[in-house]
């Protein structure tokens, strides 16, 4: 897995971005390369937003519970996604978007957490998993990157 908080691997991730136009086309699924940009700051959202937690409500204790027990370990496990998995609700971008606005946030979100670096999210609580460690933060963000960079072909 890519560690997201080394400069080298953030700049070659940043550089794969800045391959796509907004007439690529994705190898599978239904976004283009503007919506799936918005999709995969979704989590780089939830921890350089700081009005995150007032705008999306943290799921019921139960469904926390589910979450971590279930989809956790999909989410930040070493197994690459399967082409086609399903979306949270939360993360689905159906709306068109600018594929240049879309990915000045998303460079600037990687550009933060890489900046954070690893020891800022030992410990720090998911929104949906509860507390993670820096090697489960770097794989969410790695793995959900990689898949969508794949998807688009850069």
């Amino acid at each position: 897995m890519d560690n997201i908080f080394d400069r080298r691997v953030t700049d070659a991730h940043i550089a794969r971005i800045n391959r796509l136009r907004a007439d690529t086309k994705p190898l599978w699924g239904k976004m283009n390369a503007a919506q799936m940009l918005a999709h995969v700051a979704k989590p780089y959202e939830m921890v350089c937003d700081p009005d995150y937690a007032h705008t999306h409500k943290r799921p019921p204790a139960v469904m926390r519970f589910l979450l971590k027990t279930f989809l956790k370990p999909i989410v930040v496990g070493e197994k690459p996604y399967a082409k086609n998995s399903r979306t949270a609700p939360e993360f689905i971008v159906a709306d068109e978007r600018d594929i240049d606005v879309e990915r000045r946030q998303l460079i600037a979100y990687i550009n933060q957490v890489q900046a954070w670096g690893a020891s800022h999210f030992d410990g720090k609580d998911n929104h949906s998993f509860g507390v993670m460690t820096a090697q489960e933060w770097n794989n969410l963000f790695a793995k959900h990157l990689e898949h969508h960079l794949t998807q688009f072909g850069v």
